[in-house]
């Protein structure tokens, strides 16, 4: 195990906002490419923490930082924000994008992106730059494709009381409740309020850029689902994974029974506990390219006639 260096820095996006983030890396040799680790949405960057320290010891500089109005880029006060999820990739994962970018290291460029974190990257202008993205339980929250069993509280948490509360508070209270990171109010009610075809939750003039970008990705992408996840069903995976009509996709379906564990959810595989299991089987994908669990794959679009 390396000796890993830690150092905070600031992105800068096109609009002016700054982000707070850490870069990771090696203290040895020069390394061998970057990776951005983008969070699930209400997730801070240091829940990933662990994980970016593994990846650096692995060789790899690696990029963690908060979206705006989460952790160390939260402003004074989250009322008034008009900061929406769609800034979060626009904006704020293409600051960290050009950041990797502009280490020019040998190797790829990729992103490891958790939930709503593996949707993101297709808002940027740089996404075409992106040479593999690894992406766990990625999907945007469209109500209908949370796992059946799950589907009527799920919907009450996030699609009745989350835009009920954001109304009364300004923004989402998500940290007094105990749910998640507080949120800004425009990304609360593009969660609470998305449609099933992503692109109609925006105006009619922009809808045809936005798809252009996602479909000008060109990235590998390696989309990994748990069978217990209850947000990230087969059929929400699959709903991202049609956005990147370019790309090179393979779609797996994991169980905990695969690492040795009774339950995982839409969480679990960050945490440390999975070091010696998850987190060393992703690094022949992130370090190879190669799937590491070509016994899971879904066959494309398996929920093909539901997405429509």
């Amino acid at each position: 195990m390396g000796f890993v260096r830690e150092e905070e820095i600031g992105l800068s996006c096109a609009d002016g906002v700054r982000l707070g983030g850490h870069l990771w890396r090696s203290a040895g040799a020069r390394a061998s490419g970057a990776i951005v680790v983008n969070p699930a949405t209400g997730v801070r960057a240091r829940y990933y923490h662990r994980y970016a320290r593994f990846l650096a010891e692995a060789g790899f500089a690696v990029v963690t930082y908060d979206y705006r109005g989460i952790g160390a880029s939260r402003p004074p006060t989250l009322r008034g924000c008009r900061f929406r999820w769609r800034d979060w990739g626009e904006r704020d994962f293409d600051a960290a994008l050009r950041f990797a970018l502009a280490l020019r290291l040998p190797g790829p460029v990729q992103v490891v992106g958790h939930s709503i974190g593996g949707f993101l990257p297709g808002f940027s202008p740089e996404a075409h730059r992106i040479d593999r993205m690894l992406t766990v339980g990625a999907q945007y929250a469209w109500w209908r494709d949370y796992a059946e069993l799950h589907r009527r509280r799920l919907f009450l948490k996030w699609h009745v009381a989350m835009p009920a509360l954001t109304r009364l508070f300004g923004y989402f209270p998500g940290r007094r409740l105990g749910w998640l990171e507080d949120l800004p109010a425009g990304v609360a009610n593009e969660w609470s309020f998305r449609r099933a075809r992503m692109e109609a939750s925006y105006p009619p003039a922009e809808r045809a850029g936005i798809l252009a970008r996602f479909a000008a990705v060109r990235a590998s992408i390696l989309a990994i689902g748990m069978s217990d996840d209850a947000i990230a069903s087969p059929q929400a995976i699959d709903r991202t994974l049609r956005y990147y009509s370019g790309a090179r996709k393979t779609h797996v379906l994991l169980t905990p029974h695969d690492f040795g564990r009774a339950e995982i959810g839409h969480f679990g595989l960050f945490h440390e506990r999975h070091r010696d299991g998850f987190w060393r089987q992703s690094l022949v994908f992130l370090g190879a390219g190669r799937n590491p669990w070509p016994f899971a794959e879904l066959p494309p679009l398996i929920a093909l006639r539901d997405l429509l």
